[in-house]
């Protein structure tokens, strides 16, 4: 309902929400959800961008202004899958391209401790692992650790149930396993 609506029906508009303050209380947050759905992390400020805008430009008010942190989820999701529809096969041959780069230019100075190498490894290992499952499971986990949040927390951020947030870690953790198993196979060396 529009100011000009609620003037001629006599009912009170609806209350527009702080977007400023929304985009700052949920922004690490929804910047996490977009970078698990990207992966690539050159792209995530510009998809915040494009939240902050719509978020702004919001032309129909919120029925349930307690609903904020959902209705950014929602929106987050929609502008990620706008940004790779627009992106294309160009985007997806140029992070091929940047992927292969970075791969074959990990040469590391000489004399660092044994200790960093096998965290790097290990972070690298996790990474490529978390790439292999699907977006929606990736995102849960990164939420869950990245930001230490509680199955109630994660349920009201993206708009789910408790139990379908507990299953779906299950899963996750699941494949992660599976996948990091996957990883340490193909790594090992044959006798």
């Amino acid at each position: 309902m529009t100011a000009l609506d609620a003037a001629q029906t006599g009912a009170s508009p609806l209350p527009t929400p702080d977007w400023s303050a929304a985009l700052a209380e949920h922004g690490r947050w929804l910047r996490t959800v977009v970078s698990a759905r990207l992966g690539e992390r050159q792209a995530v400020d510009e998809v915040m961008q494009e939240i902050s805008l719509a978020a702004v430009e919001q032309r129909t008010p919120l029925a349930d202004p307690t609903k904020v942190a959902a209705w950014l989820y929602r929106l987050a999701v929609l502008k990620v899958l706008m940004y790779r529809r627009g992106r294309g096969r160009q985007s997806r041959l140029l992070g091929r391209y940047a992927e292969r780069v970075r791969a074959s230019g990990t040469d590391r100075e000489a004399g660092e401790p044994i200790g960093w190498l096998l965290a790097a490894e290990r972070a690298d290992l996790v990474r490529r692992s978390i790439a292999r499952l699907p977006r929606r499971e990736a995102e849960l986990l990164l939420l869950k650790y990245s930001e230490n949040w509680t199955y109630r927390q994660l349920a009201e951020h993206l708009g789910r149930s408790e139990a379908a947030i507990e299953s779906g870690l299950h899963r996750a953790r699941r494949r992660l396993r599976e996948a990091l198993a996957d990883q340490i196979e193909d790594t090992d060396p044959q006798p």
